[in-house]
């Protein structure tokens, strides 16, 4: 039975607590998913704060950022198979126990060493939680429409997560100190964690083995590939670090695959791509953070040095950009129902790439209005419309048992696009502001736009494969 069929001989007493009881599972695992998210984005703007504070050198500062990444990207897919075979409310307690704990003892961090151990934990414990998150969002709310609503809710939050970050972490940063971007994560975890032992449904566990050699071979084949994209952004695409690594992970990941096809019990069961809406969503998961999530570390890059925003400031300039990420999660259930996933998505991918290609005429004396303005409004619009019908697509007729290895394949290809986008993007940047010449502003402007408008072939790539869908208004 859903969590929202409620029969007519139910006291009244019960009917009147399971509205309240379901919202209070909603707001706990959404609540979850918002703090993994704002950890990739919230410490960005602080970085140059910590680095002073605990003595980081140029390159040791970057890893703030990837160890949390590498460490969750990598671990994404034995995370989602875990919850499905040991419990996904217990994983889910786990993981955001040990993300909060590692928080505290991050915003604690004495030294450069300390801190990095403390992202590392944070990345292993948000790998525990996030798949799970996901899978128990789509077992618990059954009933369609409201699987829908509760899955655009996820979607949004994910998306909007990036925005907020950056908003987040300068009020953080301005106001109080880096520490407290880490240690905000503390009472929301704790309350997170309460909640989810009152709360949370404790679905069924699946009797099955874990495929350890396809979660050695998974887990290693992802973080060689995250590793080896870091190492592009940073090293270039021509250096031996990211050659060994970008190879090691195609190889590690073609074994997984050969694993897979052959082992009874898969740690990511492959007919999961064989629907075809759900194999281009999953394909979507991947190409479309590639193009738009780079957005947000170009133009923190142009606020801050072009036009000399302070981080407070250029958090606030993507306000825009979160509003409308948040006002498609209201619309989205309606607009599913209505008109498939094919025309939400199409016009999302378009809007998307309109956003891009309007930053593609930046200056160095564009001002925020109307230029910036326009370009926030457009790409909170079409990210919102182009990835919320995602996570309803490949969620919403996945078999509950393998939830979290679908949850987990989901999330994994939305981290390794992210990553492998901004090493793309940031590389092109690089060939292009050394080609440049001028002022150091406008050096750093023309890589930023030609970044921005290889962005865009990206987003023209996600249009071909959002035309791929089955033209349906039925989205369960």
């Amino acid at each position: 039975m859903s969590t929202n069929t409620i029969s007519a001989g139910t006291p009244t007493s019960v009917r009147r607590s399971r509205p309240f009881r379901s919202g209070l599972v909603l707001a706990t695992l959404l609540t979850c998913q918002l703090m993994i998210i704002l950890d990739i984005t919230v410490m960005n703007v602080a970085l140059p704060r910590i680095r002073t504070d605990l003595h980081f050198s140029a390159t040791g500062l970057s890893w703030v950022m990837n160890a949390y990444t590498l460490v969750f990207g990598g671990l994404l897919l034995l995370g989602g198979r875990a919850g499905d075979l040991f419990g996904r409310r217990n994983l889910f307690i786990a993981g955001t126990t040990l993300f909060t704990l590692a928080s505290l003892a991050g915003g604690l961090a004495p030294s450069a060493t300390w801190l990095l151990v403390a992202r590392v934990v944070q990345g292993i414990g948000a790998a525990m939680a996030g798949p799970s998150t996901l899978a128990l969002l789509t077992t618990t709310f059954s009933e369609p429409k409201t699987r829908i609503r509760v899955l655009a809710l996820f979607s949004g939050m994910s998306s909007a997560g990036f925005a907020i970050g950056l908003i987040l972490g300068g009020l953080l940063t301005e106001w109080l100190s880096w520490r407290s971007v880490l240690f905000i994560n503390v009472p929301f975890g704790l309350v997170v964690v309460v909640l989810a032992l009152r709360y949370l449904p404790d679905a069924v566990r699946q009797p099955a083995r874990l495929d350890l050699p396809g979660a050695v071979t998974a887990t290693t084949g992802v973080a060689a590939l995250v590793y080896g994209f870091i190492s592009a952004a940073s090293n270039g695409w021509g250096s031996e670090t990211t050659d060994i690594s970008l190879a090691a992970g195609v190889i590690l990941l073609a074994a997984f695959l050969a694993i897979e096809l052959r082992t009874a019990q898969p740690l990511l069961p492959l007919h999961l791509f064989t629907d075809r809406n759900r194999a281009a969503a999953y394909a979507n998961m991947f190409l479309g953070p590639m193009a738009g999530m780079s957005m947000f570390f170009f133009l923190t890059q142009y606020l801050q040095e072009v036009r000399g925003l302070s981080a407070l400031a250029t958090g606030f300039a993507f306000l825009p950009t979160a509003l409308l990420m948040f006002t498609m999660i209201r619309l989205i259930p309606r607009l599913l129902p209505r008109f498939g996933p094919k025309p939400v998505t199409l016009i999302g991918t378009v809007l998307m790439g309109s956003g891009l290609a309007l930053l593609t005429q930046l200056s160095t004396e564009s001002g925020y209005f109307p230029l910036l303005f326009a370009a926030m409004l457009l790409m909170g619009l079409g990210i919102g419309l182009a990835f919320s019908p995602l996570s309803v697509i490949i969620m919403s007729s996945v078999p509950p048992s393998e939830a979290g290895a679908a949850g987990g394949a989901l999330q994994t290809l939305q981290q390794t696009g992210s990553s492998l986008g901004l090493a793309i993007l940031v590389t092109v940047f690089g060939t292009a502001a050394r080609g440049a010449t001028g002022s150091a502003p406008q050096v750093l402007v023309s890589g930023i736009t030609t970044a921005f408008a290889a962005a865009v072939g990206i987003a023209v790539l996600t249009f071909l494969v959002a035309l791929t869908f089955r033209s349906t208004r039925s989205t369960t």
